[in-house]
């Protein structure tokens, strides 16, 4: 097996390959280790990193992470889970002080996953519509996409709120874009990303990649993510998993979704879920671009 590296193929592709790796955005939990100054040895920076609300965590460490992560020279994202906000004065709280001390001007929308509302937004189409977020000073939102649907969701019903929030949040003068799911198939994210130009749609994707990790790591995610055709794919041993199975990265996945581009319309990034290993994903990119 050839050692990691950008995906194989023609010169074009692999070009495109490489740099959607060099431009690709990572998540990392707000209790990351690397998290700060550390994460100069690892990224650029300027590098987009998006920080998760895990449960454990409250808005005052979503805020605490972006800070420290601005500090260091990197562009933060927080996740905004909506679900976890008791008030639209904690909304505001959150997001005036993460513009404030952290800089932050783009935020990724979520509803999170509670099984009720801690307070009044029961999904991030509420939270958007309280007109919370441009009167804070974000001025772009990244939306959830699920190119394999989602466990509790409805495909109809995930377009339709996609449409809902996309439509709202340019009303509101917001740039806005979508981050996937992370999933190991290029075919359902093709079919999914087709289906969105189809129907008008044509606001920037990143598509979400897993970083390296081990099996075990990879399926518990992907079994709460729901990530249900890629999980399929895994069973019966498809051949896009023959490098994460090494552990090495997404490199086949991502020539893949450069094949698909052809049919399925531009992807505008990846994103990078680290899952805890932000080092190896790190090693992961340095090798890709080497």
């Amino acid at each position: 097996m050839a050692a990691a590296g950008a995906p194989a193929g023609p010169p074009a592709a692999s070009r495109r390959a490489a740099e959607l790796i060099r431009d690709c955005s990572f998540e990392i939990s707000p209790r990351d280790e690397w998290l700060g100054e550390r994460l100069r040895g690892l990224f650029d920076a300027g590098t987009e990193i998006f920080v998760s609300h895990p449960a454990s965590a409250t808005h005052h460490d979503i805020v605490a992470a972006c800070t420290r992560l601005r500090r260091a020279g990197f562009v933060p994202v927080p996740h905004v889970a909506a679900r976890r906000l008791a008030t639209l004065t904690q909304a505001g709280d959150f997001l005036r002080r993460a513009a404030g001390e952290a800089e932050v001007t783009a935020i990724l929308l979520v509803a999170g996953d509670p099984p009720a509302p801690v307070g009044p937004f029961a999904d991030s189409l509420g939270l958007l519509a309280s007109g919370v977020v441009e009167r804070c000073g974000i001025a772009r939102v990244f939306v959830a996409g699920y190119p394999e649907g989602h466990p509790q969701i409805g495909a109809a019903a995930l377009a339709a709120a996609l449409d809902a929030k996309l439509a709202l949040a340019r009303r509101l003068g917001l740039a806005v874009g979508a981050v996937t799911q992370f999933g190991f198939d290029a075919a359902p994210i093709g079919r999914w990303l087709a289906g969105l130009r189809a129907r008008g749609i044509d606001c920037p994707v990143r598509v979400g990649v897993a970083g390296p990790a081990s099996i075990a790591t990879l399926a518990g995610y992907a079994v709460r993510c729901g990530v249900g055709a890629s999980l399929r794919a895994l069973a019966r041993g498809h051949t896009a998993f023959a490098r994460i199975l090494t552990e090495t990265g997404p490199d086949a996945l991502i020539a893949a979704l450069v094949e698909a581009e052809a049919t399925a319309g531009r992807i505008d990034g990846l994103h990078v879920f680290t899952f805890g290993g932000v080092r190896r994903a790190a090693a992961w990119r340095r090798a890709a671009m080497a």
